[in-house]
């Protein structure tokens, strides 16, 4: 039989009024009385049911996703999984936004977090650059007592409560060991692609790539990564320009978005076929171009692992309750045209 709130009160001596506050975080328990509480819940194994506590007292979560905007498939892709994931039971009793921001623009950033109704949030999963803007801006939040999950691209330095996200530097590492396997007799130059370099995770994937290539595959050169900013004339500029001036050019490795556009300059330059390509996220665009033969395999992380993994990080964070590691882990698969699903 699971232990209840009587057996902790019993256990530790205390009443059943001095169990509630402690279980419910507030300030107003003798500190003696909190640690055996806190010791009779350890040796029951008292587990809270936070779901029958919050159905009790009628409360309701709000959550608010900040993603960026734009063009982006990818984007598209994590929008539906957390309108997917708004009608499954990790948000029962929740209220879900999702709002766009311009993460090209560091005080259009800050200004749409500081927009923000933080006497009636829970929680915000957030997508975008780490700027000291940005810092400054989750303090802020976090200070009304908010908490903050940064999703997908990590904000190391600015205290968010947890990060949901494949490990981005092995990323960079597995698209390094299939770009040298892809290659293994071949001599010759990688070029490198990414929307901006000042996303955490593009930084840390330009890392995990360069350390495989120059322990495991010396014969292959990665080139000065490209930024292309959101601009898809700037991609088919920037792109033609490099493949014409490097011939010895064997391979594209596309860290970020800008996937459309890029496939659309190879194929300008009549090298849509003749290059390997790695590139990341499962979208539509990467889809068909697997399916053409015109990428080679694309690095996924499961997107509706990550929209309801942020939303029961922040569950618990609410609920001060345990986060799970192991089930909150996103994977990192590898997808090629004979595995697609």
């Amino acid at each position: 039989m699971k232990p209840t709130v009587h057996d902790i009160a019993r256990e530790a001596g205390v009443s059943l009024s001095t169990v509630d506050r402690v279980l419910n975080g507030r300030a107003d328990v003798r500190p003696k009385n909190a640690e055996r509480v806190k010791d009779a819940v350890k040796r029951l194994g008292y587990v809270r049911d936070t779901n029958a506590a919050n159905l009790a007292k009628k409360r309701r979560y709000k959550f608010v996703f900040v993603l960026p905007d734009g063009p982006n498939h990818f984007v598209e892709t994590v929008v539906e999984a957390v309108r997917e994931a708004s009608g499954a039971q990790v948000t029962d009793r929740a209220d879900i936004d999702v709002l766009f921001v311009n993460t090209a623009d560091p005080h259009a950033v800050v200004k749409r977090l500081m927009s923000l109704d933080l006497s009636q949030l829970d929680g915000v999963a957030i997508m975008v650059p780490e700027t000291p803007q940005v810092r400054d801006a989750i303090a802020h939040i976090k200070s009304a007592g908010a908490y903050v999950v940064a999703l997908v691209s990590d904000l190391p330095n600015s205290r968010c409560d947890h990060f949901v996200g494949i490990d981005n530097f092995s990323a960079g590492q597995t698209a390094g060991a299939l770009l040298g396997r892809f290659l293994r007799k071949e001599r010759g130059s990688i070029l490198v692609a990414t929307n901006s370099m000042v996303s955490r995770d593009s930084i840390e994937r330009r890392y995990g790539l360069d350390k495989v290539l120059s322990r495991d595959f010396p014969d292959l050169t990665a080139l000065p990564t490209i930024e292309f900013h959101d601009d898809p004339d700037r991609i088919r500029d920037t792109l033609e320009r490099s493949v014409a001036t490097h011939p010895e050019l064997k391979a594209v490795y596309s860290m970020g978005s800008g996937n459309a556009a890029m496939l659309d300059a190879l194929r300008h330059c009549a090298r849509d076929r003749d290059l390997v390509v790695i590139a990341h996220d499962l979208t539509s665009v990467t889809r068909q171009a697997l399916i053409d033969g015109e990428m080679d395999a694309i690095i996924v992380q499961n997107v509706g692992h990550l929209a309801r993994s942020a939303l029961r990080v922040l569950r618990a964070k609410c609920d001060a309750a345990e986060i799970f590691e192991a089930q909150e882990q996103i994977r990192i698969e590898i997808i090629m045209r004979e595995n697609l699903y």
